[in-house]
C-alpha cells in the first residue's frame, strides 16, 4: 500500500465536512463561460489508459457552457464514510458534467461532484479559488469544508470551489472490493518474510486489480491525472473565470503542475503546497517517502530528547515483535505488524498530531495495541461498524493510471529492499515491498514515467517546500520550482515540520496570502521559519 500523501493527517482534515451533491439540474449565477471555440485543447484518442499531453478537437458548447445547479448540500452518501457530516448553509453542491474520455469529447459523459462558499466582499471578488488537498483520492467535497476555518480570509475575495476528481468519491468513484475483502487485504503482511507470505501478498495485489476492472472497468483507463486537469480547465470555463486561481496540496501540486503544462495561458494565481517531485518514476517515489517518513521520524525522536537511533531500533524491535506475534487490543481486533506501521505513520503528517503517536507508542511497549491500531483504522477509511471508504481504491486506481513501468518480486528483493531499508529500517521494507504490489497485473496501461510539468509561458507559480516534510521531501519542492521553468516557479522554504505549510506557518500563511489577494509574488528562495 502506497503511503497516501494528503495534506494533513488523514484523521483531519480528509475526514471532515463530507457532503453529497445535487443532480445538476437548475440554474447557476456564473457569468458565460467560453465558447466552445475558445476550449483548451486535450488528449488525442488512444488505446485506453492512454492520454498523451497533445491537442484534440475542442469541448462541445454543451460541456463549456453548462450551467451548475447549485444547490444545498445533501447529507453525505456512504462514499465518504460514516464519520462525515453535512455542512453548513453557506455551502452548495453541483455536478459538472465532463467527458468520460477527452478523445472522444462529444460522447459519453461522467460527473465530477463540485461543492462551493461565495466569496464574502463580492464587490472585491477576484473569481474562483480551486482546490485539490491531496491522495490521490482524497474528496475535496468532504475536505474543504472541514478544513474552511484555515481559508477565511481567501474567501474574502474568493468563491472557495472544491471537487472530487473523476474515479473519487461522488465522481464515478473506482470499486474495487467490499468491507469484507478490505479487512482480509488490511491484516496482510506488507513485508513478507516467506514464500508463503509474499505469494499471499502478491495475489492479493492481483485480485485488488482484477477487482477494479470487474467493478468500475468502464472508468479505469480514464482516471488519471491528465484527464483530472483537463477536468479542472472545463471547471474554469463553467466557472465564467477567465484564468484558474488554484491552491494545491500534496498530490494536488502534481495535478496543478499538470494543468499548468497543460494550460500555461490559462494559469492565474496557482499555490503549491507539500510539493511531489516530478523528476521522480515509480520507484523513485517510494524512496523519497522512505526518506521523508524516516526524517519525520528522527525529528520527532530528537524533540523528545531521544536519539533517532534508539529511537528507530525501539520501533524496529516493536515491529520485529509484531511480526512473530499480534498484540491484543480492547476492540477484539488484534495489531498486526503491517497495521502498527500504518498507525505511526499518520501522526507523522503533522507536528500537532506527535503526543498521540508517544501515546500510541507506550501503550504498545506494555502490550496494549489499542490506540496504533485506531490510528491504522482513521488512515485506513474504517468505521466503527468495520465499513471502509473506497479512498484507496481511487488512490491505486489514478496511480496506476498515471504509472509506466512494474517492479517484479524479484526486482524487490535483487535490487530494493536492502536500499530502502538502509534509508529506513522502519518504513524501507514496507515501501520496497509495495513497489511489487501495487500496480502488479494492473489492467490499465499507465501514461507516464514521469509527468511533463514544464509551463514556461506561465504567470509565475508559488512553490512551497518543508524541510521537515514526511511525505513529500523538501527536495521535490526545489525539483519542480526548477521544472516549472526560469521566472515561473517560485519557490518558498518553510523550515518546520509536518506536510503542508499553509495554515500552519504565518509567514507562509501571509506570503500565500498576499500572493492570492493582491498579486504580491515573493522573491525566489524566500524562506520562512516561524521558530
Amino acid at each position: 500500500m502506497r503511503v497516501r500523501a494528503g495534506v494533513l493527517a488523514t484523521a483531519g482534515v480528509l475526514l471532515v465536512g463530507a457532503a453529497g451533491c445535487s443532480d445538476g439540474s437548475g440554474q447557476d449565477d456564473k457569468p458565460r463561460a467560453e465558447s466552445s471555440s475558445a476550449a483548451p485543447s486535450a488528449a488525442k484518442p488512444t488505446a485506453p489508459g492512454a492520454t498523451a499531453s497533445t491537442a484534440q478537437a475542442p469541448l462541445p458548447a454543451a460541456l463549456t457552457d453548462q450551467e451548475l445547479g447549485w444547490k444545498r448540500c445533501k447529507a453525505p452518501t456512504k462514499a465518504y464514510g460514516s464519520y462525515a457530516q453535512k455542512p453548513s448553509a453557506e455551502w452548495q453542491c453541483a455536478t459538472l458534467k465532463a467527458p468520460l474520455d477527452y478523445g472522444k469529447p462529444s460522447g459519453e459523459t461522467i460527473g465530477i461532484a463540485m461543492i462551493r462558499a461565495k466569496a464574502k466582499n463580492p464587490g472585491k471578488r477576484l473569481g474562483s479559488l480551486l482546490f485539490n488537498f491531496g491522495g490521490p483520492g482524497g474528496s475535496g467535497v468532504a475536505a474543504l469544508p472541514g478544513g474552511s476555518e484555515d481559508f477565511k480570509t481567501l474567501q474574502s475575495r474568493y468563491d472557495l470551489v472544491s471537487f472530487d476528481p473523476r474515479g473519487v468519491a461522488e465522481s464515478s468513484a473506482v470499486v474495487c472490493r467490499d468491507s469484507k475483502q478490505a479487512e482480509a487485504a488490511f491484516r496482510l503482511d506488507n513485508t513478507p518474510d516467506t514464500p508463503a507470505e509474499e505469494q499471499a501478498y502478491l495475489k492479493d495485489s492481483r485480485a485488488f486489480g482484477a477487482g477494479c476492472a470487474k467493478r468500475s472497468g468502464k472508468v479505469l483507463p480514464h482516471v488519471g491525472t491528465s484527464n483530472a486537469a483537463r477536468d479542472m480547465d472545463l471547471m474554469r470555463q463553467v466557472l465564467g473565470d477567465s484564468k484558474l486561481h488554484y491552491l494545491g496540496f500534496s498530490y494536488g501540486t502534481e495535478l496543478g503542475a499538470v494543468y499548468a503544462h497543460l494550460f500555461p495561458g490559462k494559469v492565474g494565481r496557482l499555490v503549491l503546497d507539500a510539493v511531489v517531485d516530478p523528476s521522480a518514476d515509480y520507484v523513485g517515489h517510494a524512496r523519497n517517502q522512505t526518506l521523508g517518513f524516516q526524517r519525520a521520524l528522527d525529528n520527532y525522536f530528537k524533540s523528545r530528547g531521544i536519539s533517532a537511533k534508539d529511537g528507530t531500533a525501539s520501533v524496529v524491535k516493536l515491529l520485529d515483535r509484531l511480526d512473530r506475534k499480534p498484540m491484543s487490543t480492547d476492540t477484539g481486533r488484534d495489531l498486526t505488524e503491517s497495521l502498527a506501521l500504518t498507525g505511526i505513520v499518520l501522526p507523522l503528517y503533522s507536528e500537532s498530531q506527535w503526543e498521540y503517536l508517544t501515546d500510541a507508542l507506550k501503550k504498545a511497549e506494555k502490550g496494549d495495541g489499542t490506540q496504533l491500531l485506531l490510528l491504522a483504522d482513521s488512515y485506513n477509511g474504517r468505521d466503527d461498524k468495520g465499513d471502509y471508504t473506497t479512498r484507496d481504491h481511487s488512490q491505486r486506481a489514478i496511480s496506476c493510471a498515471d504509472t509506466k513501468g512494474k517492479v517484479s518480486a524479484a526486482d524487490v528483493r535483487a535490487r530494493h529492499l536492502a536500499d530502502f531499508t538502509k534509508v529506513s529500517p522502519v518504513f524501507g521494507p514496507y515501501l520496497a515491498w509495495d513497489l511489487a504490489g501495487w500496480c502488479a497485473d494492473w489492467p490499465v496501461p499507465g501514461e507516464w514515467v514521469t509527468p511533463e510539468v514544464s509551463a514556461k509561458s506561465a504567470d509565475p507559480i508559488l512553490v512551497i517546500g518543508t524541510t521537515g516534510d514526511p511525505a513529500t521531501p523538501y527536495e521535490g519542492a526545489q525539483k519542480m520550482a526548477d521544472e516549472l521553468g526560469q521566472g515561473v516557479g517560485v519557490l518558498v522554504t518553510n523550515k518546520g515540520e509536518g506536510h503542508g505549510a499553509y495554515g500552519t506557518s504565518k509567514c507562509v500563511t501571509k506570503t500565500v496570502d498576499g500572493y492570492l489577494l493582491e498579486g504580491k509574488v515573493p522573491v525566489d528562495g524566500k524562506t520562512c521559519s516561524d521558530a
